[in-house]
């Protein structure tokens, strides 16, 4: 093991080394078979020209009438077979190198790099111990550490789907870790996962931060704020605002919300944009950040103090 937890390690550094013995043992054994076969080869050009010679002496012979057909069949017969025996030694020393660069290539595996650079989070095997890349069961390892890539740090939150129609690809987001509640992270949504978990009835949304900071660390306790989405610039510089049905009321052919402000009511007409279950929304009429009137006697009137609507 040459890593510890907290280590930076860049793409290709070498995080451990796996007992190769057997590998090498028969990466050596591949490579003696290939010099064997190599041996082989060069016996066999040697008896290959030898019968070639002889095969044009026993032409030139058979040319002059002085040697039987049946000898020169026999020398063509002895050179042919001399050639595919050749053939062969040759195709055995290509089975041989591809032998010997399958076995480097699993006395390479034997030495484990790090595929991306990021930081050592867990060491999770010891020297002496059996490691495996699927569960074995007992006390098989399955890793040796666990590597983080920093810079691709993002927040993974389920959304209830009753919520999810208000989130935005790249809407932004306002994150609070837990161990810095004071501190407010500007983050923006990446993607809306397009599936739901129906037992929790939420989607999955994947958040990012705008800007990384080194305090952020994996695994971390975060809550998110999704913020309204911009909206194109108005002459009056209204903005949508989302408020609950029972707010607005409908009041000599207007629609209304009652604000409460100083203590007493006002009406304020509103321009409804958009109706969705038990929420509306408003083009014009509210700013956002008022406090509004959800639940009243039907007779309020301009002026009314809250008190008196408080009263049974």
């Amino acid at each position: 093991m040459l890593v510890e937890e907290g280590k930076r390690v860049e793409l290709g550094e070498v995080l451990a080394h796996v007992d190769a013995s057997n590998t090498a043992a028969s990466l050596a054994l591949a490579e003696a078979q290939r010099e064997v076969a190599k041996l082989a080869l060069a016996e066999s050009d040697t008896n290959l020209a030898l019968a070639e010679t002889d095969l044009r002496r026993q032409r030139e012979l058979a040319a002059k009438s002085i040697l039987s057909a049946s000898d020169l069949d026999h020398a063509a017969s002895n050179a042919r077979a001399l050639r595919s025996r050749h053939d062969q030694t040759l195709a055995a020393i290509a089975v041989a190198e591809r032998q010997v660069d399958i076995w480097k290539q699993q006395l390479d595996d034997t030495i484990i790099r790090a595929p991306f650079a990021g930081v050592v989070t867990s060491k999770n095997a010891q020297p002496g111990e059996m490691i495996s890349p699927i569960s074995a069961g007992g006390f098989t390892r399955t890793g040796i550490c666990t590597l983080v890539d920093m810079a691709s740090l993002e927040i993974e939150i389920d959304v209830s789907e009753s919520y999810i129609n208000r989130v935005e690809p790249a809407q932004p987001v306002v994150a609070t870790l837990d161990s810095y509640p004071e501190w407010r992270i500007p983050a923006h949504v990446i993607a809306i996962i397009p599936t739901a978990d129906r037992q929790k009835a939420t989607v999955k949304v994947r958040v990012g931060f705008d800007q990384l900071d080194p305090r952020i660390l994996p695994d971390m306790g975060v809550k998110v704020a999704f913020q309204a989405p911009a909206t194109p610039a108005t002459g009056t510089g209204a903005r949508a605002v989302v408020v609950p049905r029972p707010a607005v009321r409908s009041r000599d052919g207007r629609d209304i919300v009652w604000v409460a402000h100083d203590g007493r009511v006002t009406s304020r007409a509103v321009t409804i944009a958009a109706k969705n279950g038990d929420e509306i929304t408003l083009a014009t009429g509210l700013a956002g950040g008022e406090i509004i009137v959800i639940e009243g006697p039907d007779d309020l009137a301009d002026g009314t103090p809250i008190a008196e609507m408080k009263k049974p």
